[in-house]
Protein backbone atom coordinates (compact mmCIF):
# COMPACT_ATOMS: atom_id res chain seq x y z
CA UNK A 1 0.00 0.00 0.00
CA UNK A 2 1.33 3.69 -1.23
CA UNK A 3 1.42 6.13 1.61
CA UNK A 4 -0.82 8.10 0.07
CA UNK A 5 -3.20 5.46 0.51
CA UNK A 6 -2.76 5.82 4.32
CA UNK A 7 -3.00 9.62 4.71
CA UNK A 8 -6.36 10.46 6.36
CA UNK A 9 -8.11 13.99 6.93
CA UNK A 10 -7.16 13.98 10.86
CA UNK A 11 -3.53 13.78 9.93
CA UNK A 12 -3.35 16.54 7.71
CA UNK A 13 -5.73 18.47 9.96
CA UNK A 14 -3.45 17.98 13.00
CA UNK A 15 -0.17 18.22 10.99
CA UNK A 16 0.07 18.15 7.38
CA UNK A 17 3.97 19.23 6.92
CA UNK A 18 5.46 15.61 7.72
CA UNK A 19 2.74 14.18 5.52
CA UNK A 20 3.86 16.57 2.56
CA UNK A 21 8.12 16.13 3.39
CA UNK A 22 7.30 12.44 2.99
CA UNK A 23 4.99 13.42 -0.12
CA UNK A 24 7.47 15.47 -1.79
CA UNK A 25 10.66 13.05 -1.11
CA UNK A 26 8.54 9.37 -2.15
CA UNK A 27 4.94 10.63 -4.23
CA UNK A 28 5.55 14.17 -5.24
CA UNK A 29 2.33 13.55 -7.21
CA UNK A 30 -0.23 11.12 -5.23
CA UNK A 31 -3.34 10.29 -5.68
CA UNK A 32 -4.65 10.65 -1.57
CA UNK A 33 -8.13 8.69 -1.49
CA UNK A 34 -9.03 10.50 2.33
CA UNK A 35 -9.63 13.89 0.31
CA UNK A 36 -10.60 13.05 -3.23
CA UNK A 37 -7.60 14.45 -4.75
CA UNK A 38 -4.16 14.49 -6.88
CA UNK A 39 -1.67 16.17 -4.26
CA UNK A 40 1.16 18.00 -5.98
CA UNK A 41 3.75 18.76 -3.13
CA UNK A 42 7.18 20.03 -4.49
CA UNK A 43 7.52 23.67 -5.58
CA UNK A 44 7.90 23.64 -8.69
CA UNK A 45 5.26 21.17 -10.06
CA UNK A 46 3.24 23.15 -8.14
CA UNK A 47 3.97 26.41 -9.78
CA UNK A 48 3.46 24.22 -12.69
CA UNK A 49 -0.12 23.07 -11.85
CA UNK A 50 -0.82 26.88 -11.10
CA UNK A 51 0.42 28.79 -13.82
CA UNK A 52 -0.46 26.36 -17.07
CA UNK A 53 -4.86 26.89 -17.08
CA UNK A 54 -4.59 25.07 -20.70
CA UNK A 55 -3.89 21.77 -18.96
CA UNK A 56 -4.88 22.56 -15.62
CA UNK A 57 -7.86 24.54 -15.57
CA UNK A 58 -9.89 26.10 -12.56
CA UNK A 59 -13.12 25.07 -13.78
CA UNK A 60 -13.35 21.93 -11.19
CA UNK A 61 -16.38 19.56 -12.06
CA UNK A 62 -17.05 18.97 -8.03
CA UNK A 63 -15.50 21.97 -6.15
CA UNK A 64 -16.34 22.34 -2.84
CA UNK A 65 -16.22 25.96 -3.04
CA UNK A 66 -18.88 25.67 -6.34
CA UNK A 67 -20.89 23.29 -4.48
CA UNK A 68 -21.17 25.45 -0.86
CA UNK A 69 -21.13 28.86 -2.64
CA UNK A 70 -23.87 28.44 -5.21
CA UNK A 71 -22.49 28.27 -8.46
CA UNK A 72 -18.74 29.38 -10.18
CA UNK A 73 -16.74 31.86 -8.22
CA UNK A 74 -13.44 33.86 -9.04
CA UNK A 75 -11.12 31.18 -8.14
CA UNK A 76 -13.26 28.68 -10.26
CA UNK A 77 -13.40 30.19 -13.42
CA UNK A 78 -10.62 30.89 -15.77
CA UNK A 79 -9.84 33.04 -19.17
CA UNK A 80 -12.12 36.35 -19.52
CA UNK A 81 -15.16 35.34 -17.50
CA UNK A 82 -12.10 35.33 -14.50
CA UNK A 83 -10.75 38.45 -15.75
CA UNK A 84 -13.92 40.21 -15.89
CA UNK A 85 -14.05 39.96 -11.94
CA UNK A 86 -10.60 40.04 -11.18
CA UNK A 87 -10.59 43.77 -13.10
CA UNK A 88 -13.57 44.37 -10.37
CA UNK A 89 -11.48 44.27 -7.64
CA UNK A 90 -8.53 46.77 -8.96
CA UNK A 91 -10.35 49.79 -7.65
CA UNK A 92 -9.74 48.41 -4.16
CA UNK A 93 -7.18 45.85 -3.92
CA UNK A 94 -4.60 47.56 -6.57
CA UNK A 95 -1.00 47.94 -4.47
CA UNK A 96 -0.97 51.15 -5.12
CA UNK A 97 -4.29 51.82 -4.09
CA UNK A 98 -4.11 50.04 -0.40
CA UNK A 99 -0.62 51.81 0.24
CA UNK A 100 -2.77 54.79 0.14
CA UNK A 101 -5.56 53.74 2.31
CA UNK A 102 -4.37 50.64 4.56
CA UNK A 103 -2.96 52.28 7.54
CA UNK A 104 -5.93 54.88 7.92
CA UNK A 105 -8.24 52.07 7.91
CA UNK A 106 -6.62 49.58 9.62
CA UNK A 107 -5.12 51.11 12.48
CA UNK A 108 -7.67 52.63 14.17
CA UNK A 109 -9.81 49.17 13.92
CA UNK A 110 -6.60 47.66 15.36
CA UNK A 111 -6.48 50.34 18.24
CA UNK A 112 -9.40 49.59 19.49
CA UNK A 113 -9.19 46.29 19.65
CA UNK A 114 -6.06 46.72 21.70
CA UNK A 115 -7.61 49.13 24.02
CA UNK A 116 -9.88 46.36 24.74
CA UNK A 117 -7.02 44.21 25.31
CA UNK A 118 -5.16 46.57 27.66
CA UNK A 119 -8.23 47.24 29.72
CA UNK A 120 -8.06 43.96 31.24
CA UNK A 121 -7.14 43.60 34.94
CA UNK A 122 -5.82 40.34 34.35
CA UNK A 123 -3.58 41.13 31.88
CA UNK A 124 -4.27 37.96 30.03
CA UNK A 125 -6.25 37.34 26.43
CA UNK A 126 -6.75 35.09 23.80
CA UNK A 127 -5.63 36.64 20.71
CA UNK A 128 -7.23 35.06 17.95
CA UNK A 129 -10.71 35.69 18.56
CA UNK A 130 -11.02 38.56 20.37
CA UNK A 131 -7.77 40.62 18.55
CA UNK A 132 -6.64 39.32 15.01
CA UNK A 133 -10.17 37.92 13.99
CA UNK A 134 -11.92 40.97 14.77
CA UNK A 135 -9.55 43.27 13.11
CA UNK A 136 -9.61 41.08 9.96
CA UNK A 137 -13.48 40.83 9.13
CA UNK A 138 -14.09 44.26 9.98
CA UNK A 139 -11.19 45.86 8.29
CA UNK A 140 -12.12 44.05 5.45
CA UNK A 141 -16.12 44.51 6.17
CA UNK A 142 -15.56 47.66 5.55
CA UNK A 143 -13.96 47.71 2.16
CA UNK A 144 -16.22 45.25 1.40
CA UNK A 145 -19.27 47.92 2.19
CA UNK A 146 -20.46 45.45 5.06
CA UNK A 147 -19.15 47.80 7.97
CA UNK A 148 -23.12 48.20 9.57
CA UNK A 149 -21.99 44.30 10.44
CA UNK A 150 -21.20 43.34 13.94
CA UNK A 151 -17.83 41.61 14.36
CA UNK A 152 -19.29 38.25 15.57
CA UNK A 153 -21.63 38.24 12.70
CA UNK A 154 -18.87 38.09 9.82
CA UNK A 155 -16.67 36.01 12.19
CA UNK A 156 -19.53 33.47 12.26
CA UNK A 157 -19.99 34.04 8.67
CA UNK A 158 -16.28 32.99 8.08
CA UNK A 159 -16.31 29.98 10.30
CA UNK A 160 -19.88 28.86 8.73
CA UNK A 161 -18.12 29.01 4.71
CA UNK A 162 -15.11 27.77 5.82
CA UNK A 163 -16.81 24.04 6.67
CA UNK A 164 -17.77 23.99 2.70
CA UNK A 165 -14.95 25.59 1.47
CA UNK A 166 -12.68 22.51 3.13
CA UNK A 167 -15.62 19.69 2.46
CA UNK A 168 -13.26 17.72 -0.32
CA UNK A 169 -14.37 14.50 1.70
CA UNK A 170 -18.42 15.55 1.17
CA UNK A 171 -18.87 15.61 5.07
CA UNK A 172 -22.67 15.91 5.49
CA UNK A 173 -21.88 17.93 9.08
CA UNK A 174 -19.80 20.47 7.20
CA UNK A 175 -21.98 20.72 4.35
CA UNK A 176 -25.37 21.48 6.18
CA UNK A 177 -23.46 24.36 8.21
CA UNK A 178 -21.72 25.67 5.19
CA UNK A 179 -25.00 25.68 3.77
CA UNK A 180 -27.06 27.55 6.40
CA UNK A 181 -24.33 30.04 6.66
CA UNK A 182 -24.40 30.88 3.01
CA UNK A 183 -28.50 31.09 3.23
CA UNK A 184 -27.84 33.39 5.79
CA UNK A 185 -25.49 35.63 3.97
CA UNK A 186 -27.91 35.62 1.23
CA UNK A 187 -30.95 36.95 3.11
CA UNK A 188 -28.79 39.68 4.33
CA UNK A 189 -26.91 40.74 1.45
CA UNK A 190 -29.16 40.66 -1.84
CA UNK A 191 -31.16 43.59 -0.84
CA UNK A 192 -27.57 45.57 -0.38
CA UNK A 193 -26.53 44.13 -3.41
CA UNK A 194 -29.73 44.98 -4.86
CA UNK A 195 -29.80 48.40 -4.21
CA UNK A 196 -25.82 49.00 -5.42
CA UNK A 197 -27.00 47.71 -8.82
CA UNK A 198 -28.59 51.07 -9.37
CA UNK A 199 -27.17 53.44 -6.64
CA UNK A 200 -23.20 51.98 -6.24
CA UNK A 201 -20.93 53.43 -4.24
CA UNK A 202 -17.11 52.92 -3.47
CA UNK A 203 -17.54 49.84 -1.74
CA UNK A 204 -15.76 46.49 -2.98
CA UNK A 205 -19.47 44.99 -3.91
CA UNK A 206 -20.22 47.77 -5.76
CA UNK A 207 -17.55 47.45 -7.91
CA UNK A 208 -17.84 43.95 -8.40
CA UNK A 209 -21.97 44.80 -9.96
CA UNK A 210 -21.09 47.98 -11.30
CA UNK A 211 -17.24 48.10 -12.43
CA UNK A 212 -16.65 48.05 -16.47
CA UNK A 213 -20.57 47.55 -17.37
CA UNK A 214 -22.38 49.93 -18.93
CA UNK A 215 -24.74 52.23 -17.36
CA UNK A 216 -27.92 50.43 -16.53
CA UNK A 217 -26.47 46.95 -17.44
CA UNK A 218 -24.92 45.80 -14.12
CA UNK A 219 -23.75 42.24 -13.06
CA UNK A 220 -26.75 40.43 -11.82
CA UNK A 221 -26.16 39.52 -7.99
CA UNK A 222 -26.25 35.37 -8.65
CA UNK A 223 -22.85 36.80 -10.89
CA UNK A 224 -21.16 38.27 -7.83
CA UNK A 225 -22.52 36.78 -4.82
CA UNK A 226 -20.46 33.15 -5.28
CA UNK A 227 -17.41 34.98 -5.70
CA UNK A 228 -18.33 37.42 -2.75
CA UNK A 229 -18.54 34.74 -0.46
CA UNK A 230 -14.96 33.76 -1.59
CA UNK A 231 -13.43 37.05 -0.46
CA UNK A 232 -15.92 37.31 2.59
CA UNK A 233 -13.82 34.08 3.41
CA UNK A 234 -10.31 33.93 1.97
CA UNK A 235 -10.27 38.40 2.99
CA UNK A 236 -11.57 37.45 6.43
CA UNK A 237 -9.57 34.48 7.13
CA UNK A 238 -5.98 34.69 5.84
CA UNK A 239 -4.83 38.06 7.45
CA UNK A 240 -6.29 37.16 10.70
CA UNK A 241 -5.13 33.62 10.82
CA UNK A 242 -1.93 34.65 9.27
CA UNK A 243 -0.93 37.01 11.84
CA UNK A 244 -1.98 34.85 14.11
CA UNK A 245 1.09 32.53 13.38
CA UNK A 246 3.32 35.29 12.70
CA UNK A 247 2.72 36.43 16.08
CA UNK A 248 3.14 32.84 17.64
CA UNK A 249 6.37 32.49 15.74
CA UNK A 250 8.27 35.54 17.40
CA UNK A 251 6.41 35.14 21.10
CA UNK A 252 8.05 31.18 20.83
CA UNK A 253 11.72 32.95 20.29
CA UNK A 254 12.25 36.39 21.75
CA UNK A 255 15.30 37.20 20.53
CA UNK A 256 13.73 37.27 16.93
CA UNK A 257 11.06 39.34 18.88
CA UNK A 258 14.05 41.41 20.04
CA UNK A 259 15.56 42.06 16.48
CA UNK A 260 12.13 43.18 15.08
CA UNK A 261 11.69 45.49 18.06
CA UNK A 262 14.79 46.81 17.80
CA UNK A 263 14.81 47.07 13.82
CA UNK A 264 10.58 48.06 13.02
CA UNK A 265 11.68 48.05 9.47
CA UNK A 266 11.90 44.18 9.77
CA UNK A 267 7.83 43.99 10.21
CA UNK A 268 7.39 43.37 6.26
CA UNK A 269 10.31 40.43 6.96
CA UNK A 270 8.34 39.13 9.71
CA UNK A 271 4.76 38.64 7.74
CA UNK A 272 6.58 37.57 4.68
CA UNK A 273 8.55 34.60 6.88
CA UNK A 274 5.20 34.14 8.90
CA UNK A 275 3.06 33.56 5.42
CA UNK A 276 5.70 31.17 4.32
CA UNK A 277 6.13 29.00 7.40
CA UNK A 278 2.53 28.35 8.04
CA UNK A 279 0.63 29.24 5.05
CA UNK A 280 -3.04 30.37 5.89
CA UNK A 281 -4.68 28.61 2.63
CA UNK A 282 -3.17 25.40 1.78
CA UNK A 283 -3.99 23.95 -1.85
CA UNK A 284 -5.13 25.84 -5.15
CA UNK A 285 -7.17 23.23 -6.84
CA UNK A 286 -7.56 22.60 -10.45
CA UNK A 287 -8.86 19.51 -12.96
CA UNK A 288 -6.59 18.40 -15.68
CA UNK A 289 -7.80 18.74 -18.87
CA UNK A 290 -6.62 15.66 -20.22
CA UNK A 291 -3.87 13.05 -19.47
CA UNK A 292 -1.20 15.08 -17.84
CA UNK A 293 2.41 13.43 -17.36
CA UNK A 294 3.71 15.34 -13.98
CA UNK A 295 5.80 13.48 -11.59
CA UNK A 296 6.64 10.19 -12.44
CA UNK A 297 2.69 9.26 -13.17
CA UNK A 298 -0.07 10.24 -15.31
CA UNK A 299 -2.34 12.33 -14.09
CA UNK A 300 -6.28 10.99 -15.70
CA UNK A 301 -8.21 13.62 -17.92
CA UNK A 302 -10.32 15.10 -15.33
CA UNK A 303 -9.22 14.54 -12.00
CA UNK A 304 -9.30 17.32 -9.21
CA UNK A 305 -5.70 18.26 -8.88
CA UNK A 306 -4.33 19.76 -4.97
CA UNK A 307 -1.40 22.21 -5.91
CA UNK A 308 -0.44 22.38 -2.37
CA UNK A 309 1.46 25.48 -1.77
CA UNK A 310 1.42 25.18 2.36
CA UNK A 311 4.02 22.50 0.72
CA UNK A 312 5.44 24.31 -1.70
CA UNK A 313 6.42 26.90 0.99
CA UNK A 314 8.70 24.74 2.90
CA UNK A 315 9.99 22.62 0.06
CA UNK A 316 14.03 21.97 1.01
CA UNK A 317 14.83 22.63 -2.38
CA UNK A 318 14.18 26.43 -2.34
CA UNK A 319 14.07 26.99 1.30
CA UNK A 320 17.10 26.45 3.99
CA UNK A 321 15.92 25.01 7.14
CA UNK A 322 12.18 25.33 5.92
CA UNK A 323 10.51 24.50 9.13
CA UNK A 324 12.17 26.56 11.23
CA UNK A 325 10.14 30.32 11.35
CA UNK A 326 13.24 32.83 11.08
CA UNK A 327 12.91 36.35 10.25
CA UNK A 328 16.45 36.50 9.10
CA UNK A 329 16.44 34.45 6.43
CA UNK A 330 17.50 35.26 2.94
CA UNK A 331 13.72 36.92 1.94
CA UNK A 332 12.63 35.34 -1.71
CA UNK A 333 9.13 34.97 -3.15
CA UNK A 334 6.82 32.26 -1.95
CA UNK A 335 3.48 30.62 -2.19
CA UNK A 336 1.85 31.54 0.49
CA UNK A 337 -1.03 33.90 -2.15
CA UNK A 338 -0.44 31.24 -4.82
CA UNK A 339 0.65 31.37 -8.51
CA UNK A 340 -0.68 32.59 -12.01
CA UNK A 341 -3.39 34.09 -13.24
CA UNK A 342 -5.55 33.06 -9.25
CA UNK A 343 -2.87 35.07 -7.54
CA UNK A 344 -4.66 36.63 -4.39
CA UNK A 345 -5.79 39.85 -5.73
CA UNK A 346 -5.62 41.03 -1.99
CA UNK A 347 -2.00 40.05 -1.17
CA UNK A 348 -1.14 43.78 -0.40
CA UNK A 349 -4.53 44.08 1.77
CA UNK A 350 -3.53 41.09 3.44
CA UNK A 351 0.03 42.01 4.32
CA UNK A 352 -0.22 45.38 5.21
CA UNK A 353 -3.09 44.73 7.74
CA UNK A 354 -1.16 41.45 9.40
CA UNK A 355 1.70 44.08 9.71
CA UNK A 356 -0.22 46.87 11.58
CA UNK A 357 -2.13 44.54 13.81
CA UNK A 358 1.16 43.04 15.23
CA UNK A 359 3.38 45.79 15.60
CA UNK A 360 0.82 47.83 17.19
CA UNK A 361 0.16 44.70 19.77
CA UNK A 362 3.85 44.32 20.13
CA UNK A 363 4.94 48.20 20.62
CA UNK A 364 2.04 48.81 23.05
CA UNK A 365 3.05 45.56 25.11
CA UNK A 366 6.52 45.43 26.09
CA UNK A 367 6.82 42.32 27.92
CA UNK A 368 4.19 40.07 25.67
CA UNK A 369 4.85 36.23 26.33
CA UNK A 370 2.95 33.00 25.88
CA UNK A 371 0.84 32.53 28.73
CA UNK A 372 2.19 29.36 30.05
CA UNK A 373 -1.24 28.00 31.20
CA UNK A 374 -1.89 26.99 27.64
CA UNK A 375 -0.38 25.26 25.05
CA UNK A 376 -0.72 26.83 21.46
CA UNK A 377 -2.16 23.67 18.96
CA UNK A 378 -2.63 24.70 15.05
CA UNK A 379 -5.28 22.84 13.47
CA UNK A 380 -6.34 22.48 9.75
CA UNK A 381 -4.58 22.04 6.28
CA UNK A 382 -6.67 23.82 3.83
CA UNK A 383 -7.17 26.47 6.44
CA UNK A 384 -4.36 26.37 9.08
CA UNK A 385 -3.75 28.47 12.29
CA UNK A 386 -3.80 28.47 16.11
CA UNK A 387 -6.73 27.52 17.25
CA UNK A 388 -6.09 29.90 20.42
CA UNK A 389 -3.35 32.06 20.93
CA UNK A 390 -2.89 33.19 24.89
CA UNK A 391 -0.97 35.83 26.23
CA UNK A 392 -0.18 37.76 29.10
CA UNK A 393 1.91 41.32 29.04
Amino acid sequence: MAFSDTITVEQLDSDPYPVYARLRAEQPVAWVPAVNLWLVTRAEDVEYVTTHPDLFTAEVSDSPLDRSFGGPTILTMDGERHLDLRRSLDAKYKPRVVASYIDDLVTPIAQAALDSLLSRPDHRAELMASYFEPISVLSLGSVLGLGHLSADTLQEWFHGLAMGAINFEGDPVKQQVSDETATLIDTALRPLMTRLQSEPDDSTIASMLTSGCPVGSPRSIEQVLPSLKVIILGGMQEPGHGAGSCLYGLLADPEQLRLVRAEPSRWDDVVNEGLRWVAPIGTQTRQAVRDIDLGGLTIPAGSAVGAVVASACRDETVFTDPDAFDIRRERRPNAAFGYGPHFCAGHVFARGQERIAMQLLVEAMPDIALDPAHEVTFRGWEFRAPTELHVTW
